[in-house]
C-alpha cells in the first residue's frame, strides 16, 4: 500500500481512514498491509499519538 510520506498528510489520511471505514488503527493496518508501530512512530515525529477511545490521532 502507498501511503503519503508527509507527515502532516499522513496524519489526515490516517485519521480519515479511521472517522469512515475502519473501528481501529490496528484493522486499518491489518487490512492495508501496514505495521501499526511505523505510522504510531511517524506520526509521533510531529506529535501526535493514537487514542483508542477515539479512534483517532490526537
Amino acid at each position: 500500500m502507498n501511503i503519503p510520506n508527509d507527515p502532516v498528510i499522513l496524519l489526515s489520511y490516517i485519521n480519515t481512514k479511521l472517522r469512515d471505514e475502519y473501528p481501529s488503527l490496528d484493522d486499518l493496518c491489518k487490512s492495508l498491509g501496514l505495521s501499526p508501530a511505523d505510522i504510531e512512530a511517524k506520526l509521533a515525529k510531529i506529535g501526535y499519538s493514537y487514542c483508542k477511545e477515539r479512534n483517532c490521532f490526537a
